[in-house]
């Protein structure tokens, strides 16, 4: 059958949704509730257009083409649609994308990935004030180091926008940062431009952060209580930000602070254990339904409108699969290390 699309002609089967035949053919629409071959209901709204014939915007993920079907995907008028689904999906997603620290860096460096290796190898008791205290080998404070490695005179303001600070006191993110390079300088090898720490690629104009908002009194309280590693780092940085669906579209529509803020009154950083390596994080879900279409007696729906949750009752974990991370388009669904 023919449809007409932005005034081309299409030649398409009719066999499939609107949102395949479009993709196929180059018009990249996005889509966050949905996935080929997978159960799905659409709700996220991201992958409207707009049917010509009367106006209406319609999803394309469960809109199948119709002969002689005329639709627009381009208009400012479908792109501001898109928009502002996502800047309402991100209202009620409660995550960093990126650590704090590791937005600021002067050098475009990534300590978050440092301070939790940090954590990994330091499993002794905490100190006082989060301070470092593990015990060192013999420094390697060579004069080469000590010029190439940038945190020696830096003004770290990694500590001034450490999320801890806001908790108790701020990690000591320079030390830290310090003590690693001296003690275990392979780490820092082969890094572009003779660098000497890790550092995220592309984290340009172009890439999109999401804030998690502030954290109430008693969740600073649960915070100290289990983020009381050797670094006392909260681990900001969300697992799930190098596949995450929300953060690219985000991304490609320009968005730099969504326009509603974060409503989400979900515990921050709450992680639940399903199966295996499987676990989920509530305040990041959008709701999608994916996990809940595609696991039987599984995930589900827990009250509806602005209140609806996403649960998995404890009955009901067994019957979950960690193959069911791969259909979440945010981070809430992840494979824990």
């Amino acid at each position: 059958m023919k449809i007409y699309i932005n005034n081309k002609e299409l030649e398409v089967s009719g066999n499939e949704p609107l949102i395949e035949e479009l993709n196929r053919n180059g018009y990249n629409i996005p889509s966050l509730c949905y996935a080929k071959e997978a159960k799905h209901q659409a709700s996220c709204m991201v992958c409207m257009v707009k049917n010509i014939a009367n106006g209406q915007m319609i999803p394309s993920c469960s809109t199948f083409p119709t002969e002689g079907m005329k639709i627009e995907t381009d208009t400012e008028e479908v792109l501001s649609l898109r928009q502002m689904s996502l800047e309402l999906l991100l209202s009620d997603h409660r995550a960093d994308c990126e650590a704090p620290c590791t937005i600021v860096c002067p050098n475009k460096l990534d300590p978050a990935q440092i301070l939790l290796y940090y954590d990994k190898t330091h499993p002794c008791p905490p100190c006082e004030g989060g301070s470092s205290h593990a015990e060192k080998d013999t420094p390697n404070t060579n004069k080469d180091l000590r010029e190439s490695f940038p945190c020696y005179n830096c003004k770290a303001p990694c500590e001034k926008a450490c999320r801890r600070g806001t908790v108790d006191k701020s990690v000591s993110i320079r030390e830290i940062m310090i003590e690693m390079a001296e003690n275990h300088p392979v780490l820092f090898e082969n890094t572009p431009n003779g660098n000497s720490l890790p550092h995220r690629e592309g984290r340009g104009g172009s890439v999109f952060s999401s804030k998690l908002g502030r954290y109430t009194n008693e969740e600073k309280e649960w915070l100290k209580e289990v983020y009381n590693d050797a670094s006392h780092c909260l681990h900001c940085a969300c697992e799930g930000r190098d596949k995450c669906k929300l953060r690219e579209y985000s991304a490609q529509a320009g968005i730099k602070a969504p326009r509603y803020g974060v409503s989400s009154s979900l515990p921050v950083k709450e992680q639940i254990r399903v199966v295996g390596k499987l676990c989920y994080e509530p305040a990041k879900c959008i709701r999608c339904g994916l996990c809940v279409y595609n696991s039987e007696d599984g995930f589900t729906f827990h009250n509806r409108g602005f209140v609806m949750q996403v649960v998995i009752p404890e009955e009901s974990k067994n019957h979950i699969k960690e193959q069911l991370a791969t259909l979440c388009p945010t981070g809430a669904l992840f494979l824990a290390p």
